[in-house]
């Protein structure tokens, strides 16, 4: 997997493919990359599918499932609740800079 001017080359189950991505989202999407081949890898080894769609498609099932049960009862939605932290981390983070500026 590489990154260019044209996109980041990356391989899943064999195949390459070139995907545009902002550099700070490379790494998330080299992250998404790895999961999506452990999973896929995962169905092929069990045997049962034969064909790189339908394992692909079996892997978003599988992927899509999880995704949908992170969100617990009530609404509770664990994405949003990780997307907020991020964003008081990046409040910290600067407010902590500028701490350092006065000394």
């Amino acid at each position: 997997m590489s990154a260019d001017p044209k996109g980041l080359q990356i391989n899943i189950m064999g195949r390459e493919f070139r995907v545009a991505c902002p550099e700070p989202e490379q790494k998330g999407l080299l992250d998404a990359v790895d999961y999506l081949n452990q999973k896929m890898h995962e169905i092929k080894d069990h045997g049962k599918l034969i064909g790189l769609e339908r394992i692909a498609i079996m892997a978003a099932l599988n992927i899509a499932h999880e995704f949908l049960s992170t969100k617990v009862g009530g609404g509770f939605d664990i994405a949003e609740i990780k997307r907020r932290i991020n964003s008081m981390e990046t409040v910290l983070d600067q407010a902590i800079s500028d701490q350092s500026e006065l000394f």
